[in-house]
């Protein structure tokens, strides 16, 4: 069964969106499978050994099925939009990437990982440009 961590209220209705408005974050645009239209969210993404990543801490989350459906999404930064093509990673291809990625964000990222601590838990894409 798929595991997720929804946010809270105060993350979805403030916090995001004042991260994505004044580029705090890097914001994913990826499709919606059932709408077709544009979900936006902020995210952290790791360049690890000449990769490109997105990391799903929070688990089986929407943008994960709408980029999974999609196949194909945008990163917005500063004004920058860059167009990728995305390939989910096996989940026994996951770990390194999971790792460097926990390094490089663990103090924001450490209570997701402890909630959910199976690699399989956390969807991970390699991101090609389009």
């Amino acid at each position: 069964m798929a595991r997720y961590i929804a946010p809270g209220r105060l993350v979805r209705a403030v916090v995001n969106p004042l991260v994505m408005r004044f580029g705090a974050a890097t914001t994913l645009v990826v499709r919606a499978r059932v709408t077709g239209k544009t979900q936006a969210v902020p995210v952290n993404v790791l360049d690890y050994e000449g990769g490109r990543y997105l990391v799903a801490v929070r688990g089986e989350t929407q943008w994960v099925r709408n980029l999974r459906a999609a196949g194909e999404c945008e990163l917005r930064r500063r004004g920058q939009v860059y167009r990728y093509v995305a390939e989910e990673v096996p989940v026994e291809d996951r770990e390194p990437v999971i790792a460097a990625y926990r390094e490089r964000w663990d103090s924001q990222v450490r209570r997701f990982f402890q909630a959910l601590p199976d690699p399989a838990d956390h969807p991970v894409f390699r991101l090609r440009q389009a």
